[in-house]
């Protein structure tokens, strides 16, 4: 067998599967929540902004303070200023440094004995301090956050912007940086004659309150992270394991094996997976069956074709050694009634292979089943009907019979009905057709009085090929394929058609066919 070689149109589909999966499902959700994560990470940028508006306020802070100062230390004794200066350093916990016009510093809270403001050495810090400067370094670099100046001490005022700014009687504040990373705030205010007085804090609270809600947020994250992780692994255990499932059984049933294939119907599933997997496997059973009905109507074919071009061959082989005219005759007429059995034959089998794509694909109008009997049965009567059998259409009830339906297939079902009844009706018989509503359905009754059908035969009767005929019919005039199609239309329509006899008879058979009704506009 020559390997199957795909087309370029067909390998488009192929490379987008392929591609596709090289990105898995649990990839994918695991990409997405972590996504989501990243947006909560985005909290790590309003810390920063958050810091910003901290310093904001405690500068401002600090600007109202040392005006404040200012006043204090005006409003005093020369000879208190010093004893006010330490107490207010000691209850601020900043550094307090007089200038006087020229930027000489006059005074010093330190000089006076509170050393309060005390910078601390980075390389004298645990190990938890030197990650969080180095996660403060790393987050500033990452915002984009401005840098401060390092702070370093300076001899004279003039040195100080904030005190060159206050010896213009402006108050002025700024921002530095000490070694450990943490904020020192200054802020200068003029004074009465000229001079100026500083403030200087270090503001540590400012970093360890940032840093504490860093490590809230951090720890938050992991958890939710953790979580999240996890919900998307057991999510896509729910999901990606029965779908691969899924993907399997129909791959192998791509492949042509179908009989081994038991698609998982996934029963205790009540979501869309399980809906999918029971449609699959619904799907799966529909084609093993129509492979299963297309093999066993290929061997019934291949048999029922034997039958008739044995007998043709073996009247030919007859043929060519009779010499006598009336042999010849007959063996002619046993070819010629070979020949219309086999065209009848093949007539037949090509309906019955073409039925089921055909009513796959045919549009359903509504059908009034009251006036398509009435008319087969006025066809029929026209045509004349044999051995003076009688036809009767009851249908005592007004209401309309309509049927959603393509009208030729359904007037093939009956057609095939009828023409089963007159075939085993005996002379001068009746045949009824009659029309009944029961509920949403309508049901059709084709009665005969012919001997009626075995009730083990009640079923074989609708397969292919099979036939139970009357001893007085020639051979051969009949395929066996009538019923066959007139069940297959009818389940088509959503109907079904069975034998049974008849109450009324001590023989004869009925043929019921019940059908939906078309729904009322």
């Amino acid at each position: 067998m020559a390997p199957v070689t795909d087309s370029p149109r067909s390998e488009a589909p192929d490379l987008a599967l392929r591609w596709s999966g090289q990105i898995s499902l649990t990839q994918r959700i695991l990409a997405l929540n972590i996504f989501a994560l990243l947006l909560l990470a985005g909290g790590f940028f309003y810390l920063d902004s958050y810091r910003t508006r901290l310093l904001d306020n405690r500068v401002a802070q600090a600007l109202r303070e040392v005006r404040l100062v200012g006043e204090a230390l005006s409003s005093v004794r020369p000879g208190e200023r010093d004893a006010l200066m330490m107490r207010i350093a000691k209850d601020t916990g900043g550094r307090l440094r007089l200038y006087d016009p020229q930027g000489r510093m006059t005074a010093d809270s330190r000089d006076l004995g509170v050393r309060n403001f005390v910078l601390r050495d980075p390389d004298k810090q645990d190990w938890g301090q030197a990650i969080a400067r180095f996660l403060d370094a790393g987050i500033d670099t990452v915002v984009g956050a401005a840098r401060p100046p390092l702070y370093r001490e300076r001899r004279g005022g003039a040195e100080w912007p904030d005190v060159v700014a206050a010896r213009q009687a402006r108050v002025s504040g700024s921002v530095w940086r000490a070694p450990d990373r943490t904020p020192v705030i200054t802020a200068a205010a003029p004074l009465p004659g000229g001079g100026a007085i500083m403030t200087t804090e270090n503001a540590r609270f400012i970093t360890e309150t940032v840093r504490i809600e860093r490590f809230r947020l951090s720890v938050l994250l992991a958890l939710v992270a953790l979580i999240s992780v996890l919900l998307s692994l057991f999510l896509a255990r729910t999901i990606v394991r029965p779908l691969r499932r899924l993907a399997r059984a129909a791959v192998r049933v791509r492949l042509g094996r179908a009989r081994e294939v038991v698609v998982p119907r996934l029963p205790d599933r009540r979501d869309e997976l399980g809906m999918l997997a029971r449609a699959l496997s619904d799907m799966s059973l529909a084609l093993r069956a129509r492979i299963d009905a297309t093999e066993a109507f290929a061997a019934d074919v291949t048999h029922e074709l034997k039958n008739p071009l044995a007998s043709l061959r073996s009247a030919v082989d007859s043929l060519e050694m009779v010499r006598d005219p009336a042999l010849q005759a007959q063996l002619l007429a046993i070819v010629r009634d070979d020949v219309r059995r086999l065209d009848r034959l093949i007539t037949d089998i090509s309906d019955a292979s073409r039925l089921d794509a055909q009513l796959s694909r045919a549009k359903f109008d509504p059908v009034d089943l009251h006036a398509l009997i009435g008319r087969l049965i006025e066809q029929r009567e026209a045509r004349g009907v044999e051995r003076g059998i009688r036809l009767r259409f009851d249908s005592p009830d007004p209401r309309p019979a309509i049927v959603m339906g393509e009208g030729a297939r359904l007037e093939r079902v009956f057609e095939n009905l009828v023409a089963n009844a007159l075939s085993f009706s005996p002379d001068q018989g009746v045949v009824a057709i009659s029309l009944a509503h029961d509920h949403n359905d309508l049901i059709i009754r084709v009665e005969d009085e012919g001997p009626g059908v075995p009730e083990e035969a009640r079923e074989a009767i609708f397969r292919r090929f099979h036939s139970i005929r009357p001893a007085a019919e020639d051979f051969g005039r009949h395929s066996g394929l009538g019923l066959a199609i007139a069940r297959t239309i009818v389940d088509a329509h959503q109907g079904r058609i069975h034998v049974e006899s008849r109450e009324d008879r001590m023989s004869g058979a009925r043929f019921v066919v019940r059908l939906p009704l078309a729904p009322m506009s």
